[in-house]
């Protein structure tokens, strides 16, 4: 588990930004849009609770397999509740931990990694434990190299 570095929403400005709004094909290619006509604005589309939302980067690689990496940022929603397989910034004995959330049969709650080097953690009654908010989305760098390029 990871310290995690938390950072506050801030709506109060709107940022508009171009929009494709006709989208992008990861198929086959179609005709290039010669302009952009409309705009989108982040905080607006990410954010629907924003005195409860907050940001964080992500550090270590347990939930790799799903495409969670190191240096992702995760937007945080701390008034959503909780449900079985929820993507969660878990507080955990003082120390924040992502995973997602396995509620077992037996009222047996598990922290689930995405990395098979990490074993499940089952949350304990001997455990300080609360779910801390949930993950809306994860915004990753995509100049980088990435597992399984390096062929090309």
């Amino acid at each position: 588990m990871k310290t995690l570095q938390l950072y506050t929403s801030d709506t109060s400005l709107a940022l508009e930004l171009p929009y494709a709004s006709g989208g992008i094909q990861a198929g086959f290619p179609s005709p290039a849009q010669d302009y952009l006509s409309e705009s989108i604005d982040l905080n607006r589309e990410l954010i629907e609770h924003p005195a409860a939302t907050f940001y964080a980067r992500v550090r270590g690689d347990s939930m790799s397999e799903e495409g969670i990496t190191e240096d992702d940022i995760l937007v945080i929603d701390r008034s959503i509740e909780p449900e079985h397989g929820d993507l969660a910034v878990c507080c955990l004995d003082g120390e924040f931990t992502l995973k997602r959330l396995c509620f077992a049969s037996h009222k047996r709650l598990f922290l689930m990694p995405s990395n098979r080097r990490y074993r499940p953690i089952e949350i304990s009654s001997g455990h300080s434990f609360s779910v801390w908010g949930i993950v809306l989305y994860t915004i990753k760098p995509n100049r980088r190299r990435r597992f399984g390029t390096e062929q090309w």
